[in-house]
This record gives C-alpha cells, structure tokens and sequence, in this order.
C-alpha cells in the first residue's frame, strides 16, 4: 500500500520516458502531466469567471482575482504604453500560471511511485527541457514581433546590427546585445527546468530514506516546493515583462533632442 503513495527506489531519469506511443508518435510522462495541468488551468479560469459573471465571489476566487490585478498593475507599470502593456498581458499572465500549475504538479502524491509498464506516470512539464525551451522561443519570439512593429523591421536589426567602421563601439555593443538576447532566454529556461527537476529529486530521495516517516517528513519539502514553484513562475513572469519593455526602448542615441540652452544676452550695466 505504501508504495502507491511513496517512492521505495530512487529512478532518475533526465529526460521525459515514453508512456505508449500515438499512430507512432511517443506519448512521454511530461506531456501527461502537462496536458493534465492544462485542463486545471482552463477549469479553474472557467470556474472563476463564470462566478465573477454571476456577481458571486469566495476566498478561491477573490484570491485569483487580487492575483490577477495585482499582476496586471505590474505589467501597468513596467510597460508606460497601456494600449500594448493589455495585448502583452495575455501570454505573461498564461506563463505565469500556467508555471506554476505545472510546477506544483510535481508535488502530487504519487510522484515516482505509481508507474505503467514500468515508467513512472507522473512528471511536471517544467522539468522538461523541450518546454522550458519552447516557452523561452514564444517569448523571444513574441518580444521580437512587439519590437519590430514599434521600430520597424531595419530599425529592430540596428539594435544588434550596426557599422563598425563608422562606430566600431556601437558595433560592439550590438553584438553583446544579440549575444545577451539569446543568452538570457537560455538561462531563463535552464533555471525553470533545474529547479523543478532538483526538487522532483529532492522529494523521491526524502521519501526513501525516510519511508513509512515520509508522512511527517515530506510535508515541509512539499510546502518549500510550493513555494519555489512560485517564485519561479513569478520570476519567468516577470522578466517576460522586462524583456518586452526594454525591446520596446530606443536605442539611437545618434540624436540628442534636448533643448539646447538659451543664450542670455548681456544686461546693460547701470551706474
């Protein structure tokens, strides 16, 4: 009976395993859970606003309600154009709880322990690399078009592209720039899947060395998990965000549009 709710070995295994497979397509454990974690959010988003219709509220759906605008008040104010900082909310506010649905999904008891054909059935979509990568190319992607339809498609090249013999620093700035682009969404990904990934971890190894304890043990590392979870969807929330903002910067300082100082004419000295 124990074993259907803790882990007895410990399997690790770095990449999602294959369940069965569809017409030939593998059907992996991570995409489970994620299709799973998908029907919670959609359920739980129709649930809250088919009470907010109705004029009905709870302490579940005010908490998602006071989540939901105190997120879109950060987007408000990081993002000074409001027309554009509603069209990015959207994707940003889907990432963020999608994360951390998907996150604490790693959490569920069973994890590890209940198996098909050996694999076991459940494992978070975030400790997957092929999602972690493929929500930082939508955000990249997605930053990339906001960024070309407010300088254009020359003008978003000219951030990364520039002459270097008529500005050779500028040049080179713009190469950190492409070479930071790219790098900050790798991390962003990387940081997603090995956080999840270690406390997947961290859980099958308390559940087995503490066995029939486990009850009393785990309880805390599931909370710290929870916790995690959310400041990692928090965090990839937010530097979506941030991204999007400073895309939408310009970066031609060719031009100084200040004002330029007027010039006093002499008083006549009275004696």
């Amino acid at each position: 009976m124990m074993n259907l709710f803790a882990a007895t070995e410990i399997h690790i295994s770095l990449s999602s395993e294959t369940l069965f497979t569809v017409f030939g397509f593998p059907i992996t454990n991570a995409m489970v859970t994620g299709a799973l974690g998908l029907i919670i959010l959609l359920l739980t988003f129709g649930y809250v606003t088919s009470k907010i219709k109705r004029g009905q509220t709870n302490f579940f759906v005010g908490l998602v309600r006071w989540g939901y605008e105190g997120m879109m008040e950060q987007i408000n104010n990081i993002i000074s154009d409001k027309k554009l900082a509603r069209r990015i909310a959207p994707l940003a506010l889907t990432i963020f709880f999608f994360v951390l649905i998907s996150y604490w999904m790693s959490v569920l008891p069973g994890l590890d322990s209940i198996k098909w054909n050996g694999v076991p059935v459940l494992r978070s979509i975030a400790a997957d690399l092929n999602f972690t990568f493929a929500l930082a190319i939508i955000s990249l992607v997605t930053v990339q078009a906001y960024a070309i339809k407010r300088h254009g498609g020359f003008g978003n090249l000219k951030r990364y592209l520039r002459n270097p013999f008529k500005n050779p620093i500028g040049a080179f700035e713009g190469f950190l720039e492409l070479i930071g682009e790219i790098s900050r969404y790798t991390a962003l990904s990387l940081r997603l899947f090995g956080n999840c990934f270690a406390g997947e971890i961290l859980l099958i190894i308390i559940a087995v060395l503490t066995s029939y304890f486990s009850a009393i043990t785990l309880p805390i590392f599931l909370g710290f998990e929870l916790f995690i979870g959310f400041i990692q969807a928090y965090v990839f929330f937010m530097l979506t965000v941030i991204f999007t903002s400073l895309a939408l910067e310009s970066h031609d300082t060719s031009h100084d549009h200040s004002p330029e100082p007027k010039k006093l004419a002499p008083e006549n000295d009275k004696i």
